[in-house]
Order: structure tokens, then sequence, then C-alpha cells
């Protein structure tokens, strides 16, 4: 899966500045910008869908500007001469921020100290400039050599070297990453991109890692949230997709399942096929399990004559407490358990916790997954209206 391609929330157009705990302190950002007297440079503080402006100064005859803020969280901040020449800087709070530049090269060729957040920043930044660079002059050449009498060649060899000129980038920026978990410029190189639809970092480690350690020492920052909240979605999309690749893999989509029901008949999850079935995975001595079979019971009543199977898997180990529960939440459908945990059962379903389900069409073919109370009434009713 290419998490590049799945990022919701991008850098680009800024990161949240919410949410801070703690004092704010003063931080002061100065320096000269020569080829710029007279003209206004503004500070923004960044934020997920904008960007604002907190001050504005002109800069003097000698080329020096001064501006002080307060935050009591590193946050991220830009400083703006025109739309497109800027510098982006990340800040804590009691820095002497020192900014020297030229107005020609403003974005491109700065020198910042006194904050090492911005450090950092910048390093990324430069970096990713030399790359994009590199890139750029072999998509140049390839081009103009389009035609070629030697132009296969040639472009398989600027295809190697480009391939390989991202790879050293995503490594670069992933270490970056995984030596910096603690380091807000490690949210920067996260949502740094080649262009707009492609991330550098396409690694839901590398994320996991620094939203997990950002989560722990800014939990009140609203950058960290951003980013600890695209993790997770991105970990579901990933859980989904190894299921969809699962049942791509397992040719009739759900593999079987043969277990002995109570009185010791081995029934086979393949014999339903042409019923809408639930494979329901439980336990008797789970609270949860036993809570969800009332639901199960009124399904399966509404259901059972327009098609409707329910196919219980128990991972219980003591017999009498199984039979004891078929019995008292009134569970009339196939139920089956080896008394062992049922564990090839779990293996080849992938379950991590119970109660949890699949639903499967008539064909076996798993159209759903741990539905739940009105979810599941609701699916069912869309498949038998």
């Amino acid at each position: 899966m290419k998490i590049s391609r799945l990022l919701i929330t991008g850098f680009i157009t800024g990161l949240i500045a919410a949410g801070c705990s703690g004092d704010k302190e003063s931080f002061s950002i100065s320096g000269k910008i020569t080829h710029a007297e007279g003209q206004t440079v503004y500070l923004e503080e960044l934020h997920v869908s904008n960007a604002k402006v907190i001050d504005s100064v002109k800069i003097s005859k000698d080329g020096e500007f001064k501006f002080k803020g307060k935050t009591g969280i590193p946050a991220f901040y830009i400083l703006k001469l025109t739309p497109s020449s800027f510098i982006t800087l990340l800040v804590d709070s009691v820095e002497q921020v020192l900014i020297s530049a030229d107005a020609a090269d403003f974005s491109r060729n700065y020198h910042v100290e006194g904050s090492p957040g911005s450090v950092q920043v910048k390093l990324l930044r430069d970096h990713l400039a030399a790359t994009r660079k590199k890139l750029d002059s072999l998509t140049n050449l390839n081009n103009m050599y389009r035609g070629h009498a030697n132009y296969e060649s040639m472009n398989r060899e600027w295809s190697q070297l480009y391939d390989s000129l991202k790879y050293k980038q995503s490594e670069f920026t992933r270490q970056f990453v995984m030596n910096n978990p603690f380091s807000m410029a490690s949210v920067y190189g996260l949502y740094q991109k080649y262009d707009d639809n492609e991330y550098i970092i396409d690694d839901l480690h590398t994320m996991r890692v620094a939203a997990s350690a950002l989560n722990t020492i800014y939990p009140g920052s609203g950058h960290v949230q951003a980013l600890y909240q695209n993790t997770l979605q991105l970990m579901k999309l990933e859980k989904d997709a190894k299921l969809r690749q699962f049942v791509q893999e397992q040719g009739q989509n759900s593999p079987d399942i043969v277990l002995p029901n109570p009185d010791g008949k081995e029934i086979a999850l393949s014999s339903l096929r042409g019923k809408v079935v639930l494979l329901q995975f439980w336990s008797a001595l789970d609270k949860n399990s036993r809570i969800q079979n009332e639901a199960l019971v009124e399904a399966y009543r509404k259901y059972r004559n327009k098609g409707f199977e329910i196919f219980q898997v128990s991972i219980d180990e003591d017999r009498p407490d199984w039979l004891e529960a078929i019995e008292t939440d009134r569970l009339t459908w196939v139920n089956v358990g080896d008394m062992e945990g049922s564990n090839r059962a779990l293996i080849a379903y992938n379950i991590q916790k119970i109660p949890y389900n699949y639903l499967l069409n008539e064909d076996g073919e798993i159209i759903a997954q741990n539905l739940v109370g009105t979810n599941l009434d609701r699916t069912l009713a869309q498949l038998f209206k």
C-alpha cells in the first residue's frame, strides 16, 4: 500500500496551532535581509488549512527586522517576503532566532541560528531541494534526448538513477525521523512532498514511531494531533488493505472451517453456500460476546427465512460452559468448536479479538466485517430488501 497517496493532512497547507499546554513564554525572531530595505516582512503562524498573519514589520535601511511572540511548545511559523519567497521556522518558547539572507534568494539560501528546530527544518528542506534539482535534470535529459538513436538505453539508465535518488531521499528523511522521533521537525519531514501527489515518506512504521513519541511529549499540540489522527486512519486503511489482499489470495474468498457441533458432528462452513452467512467468533466466558448474542438472536429471527444463517465458532476450552451459554442465550443456529480454542480457524481469519465476525454472501465471499448492533441489521436489511 502506498502510504504517500493516502495522507489526508498536508504540511504544505499548514499545521494546526492549538491546544498548547503550559505557560507561554516570549521568543524573538530577528535578523538581516539584504537588498530588502523598506519592504515589509510578515510572520505567519501555520494552521491545518491556512496560515494566519500574526505580525508584520518594515525592514530597516540596514536590512534589519525583529518580531516577538509567545508559545508554550514548539510551533511552526513562516517568515514571508512575498507569496513565493518565504522561510519555514520551528520556534520554541524562549528561543532567540537569528536569520540572515538576501532578498534575491531569500527562501533558498538563508542562515538560521538560535533555534535547533529551525535548523533541522532547513536541513530537511535543503536536502529535498537538492534531490529535486537532480530529478529535474534527469527529466530534462530524458525529454531532450527523446527520439535519439540510443534513447532506450539512456532512458533505462536515467530511470534507474531517478529511482535511486528518490530512494536515497526517502531513506534520508526516514532516518531523520527515526533518529529524532521527539522533534517536531519530524512532522515537517513526514509531510514533505516531491510534488502535489507524492509524499517522500510512504512508510507507516516511521509515521507510527513519530506519532507515538510526539503524542507522549506534546499531547496538547494540534500539530501532533493532526499527525496522530492521520496515522490512526492510515493504520485502519492498511488493515483493510490486508483484508482485501487476504480475500483475493484465498481463491474462494473465505477459507473453509470444519469443526464439531455440540452433538459431535463436524459441520463445514462451505456447507452453507447459497445463504448469506455471518461467521461469528465468540466465547461463552466473554461478556461482550454474550451481549452481542442478544442482537444475533434478533437478527436471526428476522432474516433466517430469507436465506440468512449464522456459523458461530467458539474459542472456548470448557465444554459445559459452551453448552450452557448456547442454551441460556437461545442460540439455535450452527455452533461449532473443538474445545481447544479453535486456533486453526482463528489463524485462518486473522482474529485478534472477540467477538468478531465476517459477513459472507451466497458464494462465500467476504462482503463486510465486524458488524455490530444496528450496523448488522442495516446491512442485512439492504441485502434482503
